[in-house]
């Protein structure tokens, strides 16, 4: 038997992400923030969103620069990762060095990367809706940044899953389980091997 509550967003689990914004290296210019309501929207072109509410201190660096960074969260980075969603810029004068995380240099953004992350979205803000208590950015993605440490030195192959990549459930942040199967694997017939990547 199932219970009937009401509305609520109990669509989990969610990356845990963080997302910096502002511009260049120094904390007096750029910030890092953590968001949990993130996800792709489209393949092509490549496009995600973020909703973040008005009243947070990265907001108006989002709305004025019209970029952003996702960057990828791990269970070592779980630390920061909350200390980055309950405390503000406002509060904390450099919270880059407060929350241990190291400021990289954008690419196709004038915003930074966190250096940490083992895979970061430099995104362009290509339209923001007012919904409510969020506003949701819809961004392309214009570059991807993907730490070299997880490529696989003899098939090239970017081994993301070897990161130990965190997700966020209902307050709560876990570490990525064991692997239960592939894309497609359910209709893979008997005796044929798996596609590599």
């Amino acid at each position: 038997m199932k219970q009937s509550w009401k509305p609520g967003t109990v669509l989990y689990p969610l990356p845990a992400a963080l997302v910096s914004c502002g511009s260049g290296l120094a904390s007096e210019t750029s910030n890092v923030f953590t968001v949990a309501w993130t996800g792709i929207i489209c393949t092509n072109p490549p496009m995600l969103s973020i909703s973040v509410r008005p009243e947070r201190a990265s907001y108006p660096l989002i709305r004025e620069s019209g970029e952003f960074t996702v960057n990828l969260t791990t269970a070592s980075m779980a630390r920061a990762t909350d200390f980055c969603g309950v405390r503000s810029r406002r509060d904390v004068k450099d919270k880059w060095k407060a929350a241990g995380l190291t400021p990289y240099p954008g690419v196709a953004v004038s915003c930074p990367a966190v250096a940490e992350s083992p895979i970061s979205l430099e995104c362009m803000v290509k339209e923001v809706k007012e919904l409510g208590s969020h506003h949701l950015f819809i961004a392309d993605i214009v570059n991807v940044l993907a730490d070299e440490a997880y490529l696989n030195p003899t098939t090239g192959r970017f081994e993301l899953e070897k990161s130990g990549l965190m997700s966020y459930s209902h307050g709560r942040y876990y570490a990525q389980g064991p692997e239960l199967g592939h894309f497609g694997f359910s209709v893979r017939k008997p005796g044929t091997k798996k596609k590599k990547k």
